[in-house]
């Protein structure tokens, strides 16, 4: 899969703000069929009540391998977009690890071969009153800076609420939010635990966390694609 995106404006609005929304990535049959994965066990891994960890309400599915279609290709083409902006910002923090390959098989070889071999993809699920509380997606050292949410409801007609929500914590500072409006098959992609940012002095980290909002009514489903695999 390739997509036809405007990368260099996401980019320049993950250097500013921490996140991104793009067109619509799938069309309502696509963000459909998908959604209605969630009620088959067969395609998945696990499956956590978000209660249950102390996590919000609500919960979610990890796919097992190997991922439905068009997983693996939209995963592979993120990546492919996204390798640009994850090798700068490793390279502003400081330049630890290793650089960042240009595909995707490259970067999970890595994660395989130190044990972060379970895959990440989920599926989550949301009903009246249900949400998630600020978090970051980390399974392991090797992580991917950038990761993806594609909204496969419609809102204002399968729900109502369930805003996804973006924090940024300032070193010294208050924290800021974000709330990402999104239609349905559109992709936010933000930040997973870090992003660099210019301040008077040089180049500064701060933190990141994502959550949503709480569903006020009906069925809210999302897509998650993590670009580590987990330990």
């Amino acid at each position: 899969m390739h997509l036809t995106l405007d990368w260099p404006r996401i980019a320049a609005e993950l250097d500013a703000t921490g996140c991104a929304v793009t067109p619509p990535l799938l069309d309502a049959a696509e963000c459909g069929a998908l959604a209605a994965l969630y009620e088959d066990p067969a395609p998945f891994r696990s499956r956590v009540v978000m209660a249950r960890h102390g996590f919000g309400r609500g919960e979610y599915r990890y796919f097992a391998y190997p991922l439905p279609d068009p997983l693996p290709a939209l995963r592979g083409a993120l990546y492919a977009g996204l390798a640009p902006v994850a090798e700068r910002w490793r390279l502003a923090l400081g330049g630890t690890g290793e650089a960042f390959p240009d595909r995707l098989d490259a970067f999970l070889a890595r994660c395989h071969a130190a044990g972060q071999a379970k895959p990440t993809p989920l599926l989550l699920s949301y009903g009246p009153g249900d949400y998630n509380c600020l978090h970051q997606d980390l399974y392991g050292p090797h992580i991917f800076p950038l990761q993806a949410t594609i909204l496969l409801s419609a809102p204002g007609r399968d729900f109502e609420g369930g805003e996804f929500v973006l924090t940024e914590q300032r070193p010294r500072m208050q924290s800021r939010a974000e709330v990402v409006p999104l239609a349905q098959g559109q992709a936010v992609i933000f930040a997973v635990n870090h992003r660099p940012v210019q301040g008077s002095r040089g180049i500064y980290r701060v933190a990141m966390r994502h959550g949503v909002s709480r569903v006020r009514a009906g069925l809210r489903r999302t897509l998650g694609i993590i670009l580590h695999d987990a330990a």
